[in-house]
C-alpha cells in the first residue's frame, strides 16, 4: 500500500518547478526531458538568459543525470543572511534570496538533491548525495551545463595545462582574456576555460563562477568545448594534485556535497555590484579583528627582483611604508638565505616601531615544479607548518605569501584550507600567489588578505608584449578575476620599468589604487620612483582608505574602460580608466554623493605628468586619455 501511495504521488507531483527572485524579475524552471533527464533555464523579466541546460551527477555507482524521477521537492523559503568583510567591494553585506530543495531518484532508488537559492542579482545551486548504499562516493562527472543562445557573446581566460610554463608551475590561472568572441568559441588550451566566465545575452550579463569550497571537493573550470554554445563544467588535470592525494572529490561515511555554481544575472552594473560570490561561501573563522590589517604594501621585488632581497633595501622599502602610511612591507623569496632569521627579526622590530608590519614569502612546492626558491617544502605537513608558523611568529613576522601551487585537485584545495586554518591558529594574514581562484575564501578567512591567480604586473616586467597589452588586461580584470575576489596584480608605477617601455599613463597607474580590489594591495614602485610623484598625489596614497563600505558602477566595458565609485564612511572616492588608443568623455551621474566638488588627479599632457582639478558632484563629464585615468576624492 505504501508503495502504490508512494507511486500514485510520483504521478501527480507537477512535471516542473519554478523559483522566482525575490523581486520577481529572476526566474529558473526545472523539468524533465522525454528521457527523464533534469534541465532547468533561467529567464530575465521574462527573456531567455540561460537557454535548457542539463542538471544532475555521475558518481561511481550511481548515475543521477538521467532517468530520474521527482521525489519530493521543499516549499519555497526565503533565506536571509547579514555578514562582514575584511575587505572588498561593500563592508556589510544583506543577502536575500528564495530558496527551494528538490530531490530526484534514479531507478534504483539512489537520491540526488538538488538546492536552488535566487536572488535578484542571480542564481546558485548545489547537489547533496546522502545514499547510505554508497558508503564512499567517488565524482566521476557533473552533468552541469549553461546553455547560451547563438547571438550571445563572452569574455573567458584560457586555463593553462598543468605542468606547463617556466619550471612546471602551471596553472596559475595567467593567461590574457579573450573578449566578446562568439560563445562556443573553442579554448586554445584544452585545460578549457577558468572561472569567473562572463557572457552577454541580449542586454543581461551572466558572471559565472562557483563558491563554497570545503576543502572536500575539486575546484572546476568550463571545458574546452562548447558545441552550440552549451557549456560544462571540466575537472582537473591528472597532475593537479598534492602527492598521494586525491584528485577528484571522494568522500567516505558521509555525504557528499559539491560546491555552489554560481550564476550572477542581471545589466552589467547589477553584476559589477553583485556579492554572490562571497554570498555563497562559508561563514567567517574565529579570527581577531584586529589583526585584519587590509590597506598598501610597500614591495621591493616588483621592479628589482631577486637583487632587492638584502637587508639594506628591506629596510629603505620600511621607511618608504612608514613616510607613506602604508601598513605593511612584503620581503619575497629567499630571505632565509640572503638575509636570515636574525636580521628579518631586526627589520620586523625596526619595521614595528614604525608602526609597519613584516610579512615573508614561502615556496608551497614539493616535488610538483622545479622551482628552487627558498624555504621551499617547508609548509608540507601539519608538523612542517605549526613549526614555521611558530618560528616567524617568534621573528615579529604578520603575514606569509606563499607561492606555486599545482592545481584544482580535491587533495589541493585542501591544501589551501590547511594552510589558512593553521596560519589563522598562528594569528598570521596570507596571500597566495601562483595560486587558483579563491571561491569567495576572504568570507570565510578573515586572514586571508590576497591572491595572485592573474597575469600580474611582473609579467609587464619581463616582456614588452605584455607591458603593450598591459592597458587593455588591466581593464578586464575587475569584470572577471577581481569581480568578487581579492586580486594581488601588484599595481602602480609611476617612473620608469627596468628595460620595457611603460604604456599607460599616470593617470592610469594611479586609478588602479581604487578600481583593483586586493586585502593588501602590493604597491610595485620604489621609495625612488615615489619621490617623483606631486606632492597631492602621494598625500592621496597615503589617505586612500584601506577598506570600502559600498561600491557603484559608473559606466564600463570589459576590457576598454571603467569608472566605479566606491565610499568609505563618509568620503565617496571616483576612479576611472581607458584602455582604448583614443580619448574618451563619460558623462557621469554622480548626484549620489550629493552638492559640492571633489579634488579631481587626473593625466596631465605627458604620460609621466598629473592635472589637479576639480569634479562636480551632480551631474558631470569626465574625458580620459588614451591609456590614461583619474581619481576624485569627495568629502563631506
Amino acid at each position: 500500500m505504501k508503495r502504490l501511495l508512494a507511486l500514485l504521488l510520483i504521478a501527480v507531483a507537477p512535471a516542473w518547478a519554478q523559483l522566482k527572485s525575490p523581486d520577481g524579475q529572476l526566474e529558473v524552471v526545472l523539468e524533465l526531458d522525454a528521457q527523464q533527464r533534469l534541465h532547468y533555464r533561467v529567464s530575465r523579466a521574462g527573456q531567455p538568459v540561460l537557454l535548457p541546460s542539463r542538471l544532475g551527477l555521475q558518481l561511481e555507482g550511481a548515475d543521477l543525470a538521467s532517468r530520474l524521477t521527482e521525489v519530493s521537492r521543499s516549499p519555497v523559503r526565503p533565506h536571509h543572511e547579514r555578514y562582514e568583510l575584511g575587505h572588498g567591494k561593500r563592508r556589510l553585506v544583506d543577502y536575500r534570496a528564495n530558496a527551494q530543495s528538490l530531490i530526484y531518484a534514479n531507478p534504483q532508488g539512489q537520491r540526488l538533491q538538488i538546492e536552488l537559492r535566487l536572488s535578484n542579482d542571480g542564481l546558485a545551486f548545489r547537489y547533496r548525495v546522502d545514499e547510505p548504499k554508497l558508503p564512499i562516493k567517488r565524482f566521476v562527472s557533473a552533468a552541469s551545463s549553461f546553455r547560451f543562445a547563438p547571438e550571445a557573446r563572452a569574455w573567458l581566460q584560457p586555463m593553462s595545462v598543468a605542468e606547463t610554463g617556466w619550471s612546471r608551475v602551471n596553472p596559475a590561472y595567467e593567461e590574457h582574456h579573450q573578449t566578446e568572441i562568439a560563445v562556443g568559441t573553442v579554448s586554445p588550451s584544452k585545460a578549457g576555460w577558468v572561472f569567473p566566465a562572463l557572457f552577454r545575452t541580449g542586454d543581461t550579463w551572466v558572471a559565472l563562477s562557483e563558491a563554497g569550497m570545503d576543502g572536500g571537493f575539486h575546484a572546476s573550470r568550463l571545458q574546452a568545448e562548447s558545441p552550440n554554445g552549451e557549456y560544462q563544467l571540466g575537472q582537473p588535470m591528472p597532475a593537479e594534485r598534492f602527492p598521494g592525494g586525491a584528485l577528484l572529490a571522494e568522500v567516505k561515511g558521509r555525504a557528499l556535497q559539491t560546491p555552489w555554481r554560481v550564476l550572477a544575472i542581471g545589466s552589467l552594473k547589477a553584476v559589477m555590484e553583485s556579492t554572490l560570490g562571497t554570498d555563497l561561501a562559508l561563514p567567517a573563522i574565529p579570527f581577531p579583528k584586529a589583526k585584519v590589517r587590509p590597506g598598501l604594501a610597500a614591495w621591493s621585488w616588483a621592479l628589482l627582483k631577486d637583487d632587492g632581497t638584502v637587508y639594506e633595501v628591506q629596510r629603505r622599502f620600511i621607511d618608504c611604508a612608514a613616510e607613506m602610511r602604508w601598513p605593511h612591507v612584503l620581503i619575497d623569496a629567499d630571505w632565509d638565505r640572503e638575509i636570515g632569521d636574525a636580521r628579518i627579526k631586526e627589520l620586523a622590530d625596526y619595521a614595528r616601531s614604525q608602526g609597519v608590519a613584516i610579512h615573508v614569502w614561502y615556496n608551497s612546492s614539493g616535488p610538483w615544479n622545479d622551482t628552487t626558491y627558498t624555504p621551499k617544502s617547508a609548509l608540507l605537513t601539519p608538523e612542517q607548518r605549526r613549526r614555521e608558523f611558530a618560528r616567524v611568529k617568534a621573528l615579529g613576522v604578520s603575514g606569509l605569501k606563499i607561492d606555486f601551487f599545482n592545481g584544482d585537485g580535491q587533495s589541493v584545495i585542501g591544501y589551501y584550507l590547511d594552510l589558512l586554518k593553521d596560519a589563522a591558529a598562528h594569528g598570521l594574514l596570507v596571500n597566495f600567489h601562483g595560486a587558483t581562484l579563491p571561491r569567495g575564501w576572504a568570507r570565510t578567512f578573515p586572514n586571508f588578505m590576497t591572491a595572485e591567480a592573474v597575469k600580474g604586473f611582473e609579467f609587464a616586467t619581463f616582456e614588452q608584449v605584455d607591458q603593450d597589452k598591459v592597458a587593455r588586461h588591466l581593464a578586464m580584470l575587475p569584470f572577471a578575476r577581481n569581480l568578487w575576489d581579492p586580486m594581488d596584480f601588484t599595481p602602480m608605477v609611476f617612473a620608469d620599468i627596468p628595460k620595457i617601455q611603460r604604456r599607460t599613463r599616470n593617470g592610469f597607474e594611479l586609478a588602479q589604487a581604487v578600481l583593483l580590489l586586493s586585502g593588501i594591495q602590493h604597491v610595485a614602485e620604489t621609495p625612488e620612483g615615489m619621490a617623483t610623484v606631486p606632492g597631492a598625489v602621494r598625500r592621496y596614497l597615503q589617505e586612500l582608505p584601506a577598506r570600502w563600505d559600498e561600491t557603484r558602477c559608473l559606466a564600463g566595458e570589459p576590457g576598454r574602460y571603467l569608472v566605479l565609485a566606491r565610499r568609505a564612511g563618509r568620503a565617496w572616492h571616483v576612479a576611472g580608466f581607458n584602455a582604448d588608443d583614443v580619448p574618451r568623455t563619460l558623462p557621469l551621474d554622480l548626484g549620489f554623493i550629493g552638492a559640492g566638488q571633489g579634488l579631481l588627479i587626473a593625466d596631465g599632457e605627458g604620460p609621466r605628468e598629473f592635472a589637479l582639478g576639480t569634479l562636480p558632484a551632480g551631474n558631470a563629464f569626465i574625458t580620459i586619455k588614451p591609456q590614461g585615468g583619474f581619481v576624485a576624492r569627495f568629502t563631506r
